[in-house]
């Protein structure tokens, strides 16, 4: 089959689109945090288009993506790229070059663990979150990324996962759940107020998230036909289902309907349809959307009640929706010509459990055991004394906002 030129600036585009996820997560997380933090927690994010499109080119790809070994790992045939044709298809799509393939998946994984950074905002040690985010990349999102998509067990089994709900979402949910048990809470955590500082900045960024989503689940179609454009429609009416609870539950429970409830509950909505998003029609995922607003909603008061100090809340929204996305499609599917529970196929059910339980265990432990190691040689966090003064100062030596118009 001939490269076809609709379908490579289909998925060029769709690659730029999920590249803007990824400054537009900065300035979601960004705005969320504390002012004296905003700048470091933007770095964390801004970053990784540097570090891991690095990592991906010499080794991520081919580990998430070469010829599979034992069902668990890529090996290293494409080492630094060696072989990925800039003018012939790869074994993953036929109309597109193997290097448009390629570039498509390097800004997924720039993404994920980027979504990690929330659970530990606003008390990272910059020279270790970069040591530990090129091991992360290495050992857990490659891993994990050739047993769905890269002829690894996952997919072998059967599971679907359309656009990265074990993938990214669970994979860096769960990742973030293990950083916010080993980095600890924050100075002060539950005595002081630690509210968002930009809810302008919340909102403008959940927005580009929503726009560069089209790419990320469309674009997971790989061709320019029927199933991107389901993949779109279906991602935009999710989105709007969870925003709309969201919103709809703080306005019942708080008397008031949050802004920033709104920017969250969207981009609970994009995790939860992204692995459904190939295989379910409309109505199914209003009902996904709808059901991602109140799941992850009621996670967020769960995590408030127990303490636990993920900064802004990735496990509640990326881990939690992620999860009940991949679960969603075992009962949903119903498009593309495949099928869930609710249309007689258990086993596709099953699957997807057995997917989700399988990413979450890796992730976990894996995440967990480096953070450890990281933490006994290098030291996770900044001192407490550079934590009170704020870490865009003794991290990074800037201020986001100098109100008196002064020099640097």
């Amino acid at each position: 089959m001939e490269i076809s030129s609709g379908d490579t600036a289909w998925m060029l585009m769709s690659s730029a689109l999920v590249m803007l996820m990824t400054p537009g997560l900065a300035l979601f997380y960004g705005g969320l945090t504390r002012s004296k933090n905003v700048l470091s927690t933007i770095m964390h994010s801004f970053m990784m288009l540097g570090v891991v499109t690095i990592q991906f080119t010499i080794i991520g790809y081919t580990l998430a993506f070469g010829p599979d070994q034992w069902g668990l790992i890529g090996n290293l045939d494409w080492f630094a790229l060696t072989d990925v044709s800039a003018t012939e298809p790869g074994p993953y799509a036929a109309t597109i070059t193997h290097q448009t393939f390629m570039i498509f998946q390097l800004m997924f994984a720039v993404i994920t663990p980027a979504l990690i950074t929330g659970a530990f905002a606003e008390r990272a040690k910059f020279s270790t979150f970069l040591v530990f985010i090129l091991l992360w990349s290495t050992l857990v999102y490659d891993p994990i990324a050739h047993w769905v998509w890269g002829g690894g067990w996952i997919g072998e089994m059967g599971a679907l996962d359309f656009a990265g709900g074990t993938v990214v979402h669970i994979n860096a949910g769960v990742a973030a759940l293990a950083a916010a048990f080993v980095y600890g809470k924050r100075h002060n955590f539950g005595r002081e107020a630690m509210e968002p500082h930009n809810v302008t900045m919340v909102v403008i960024g959940a927005a580009l998230l929503w726009f560069g989503w089209f790419g990320f689940n469309a674009g997971s179609a790989l061709t320019a036909g029927v199933s991107a454009s389901n993949a779109f429609v279906v991602t935009h009416v999710a989105t709007a289902g969870a925003m709309v609870a969201w919103v709809a539950l703080t306005w019942i429970r708080g008397g008031k309907p949050s802004v920033v409830g709104a920017a969250v509950g969207a981009v609970a909505g994009l995790v939860a349809i992204t692995p459904a998003a190939g295989f379910v029609t409309t109505m199914p995922a209003l009902g996904i959307g709808l059901g991602a607003g109140a799941i992850c909603y009621g996670a967020v008061q769960l995590r408030l009640r127990v303490g636990l100090d993920d900064s802004l809340d990735v496990v509640a929204v990326h881990g939690v929706g992620g999860a009940w996305g991949a679960i969603a499609v075992g009962l949903f599917a119903a498009f593309g010509g495949y099928t869930g529970l609710f249309k007689g196929n258990e086993a596709q059910f099953f699957d997807q459990l057995v997917a989700v339980a399988g990413t979450i265990t890796y992730s976990f432990i894996a995440t967990y055991v480096i953070l450890r190691v990281l933490d006994a040689t290098m030291g996770l966090r900044v001192k407490e004394d550079e934590e009170i003064v704020g870490i865009d100062v003794t991290e990074h030596g800037e201020r986001a906002y100098v109100l008196d118009g002064g020099g640097s």
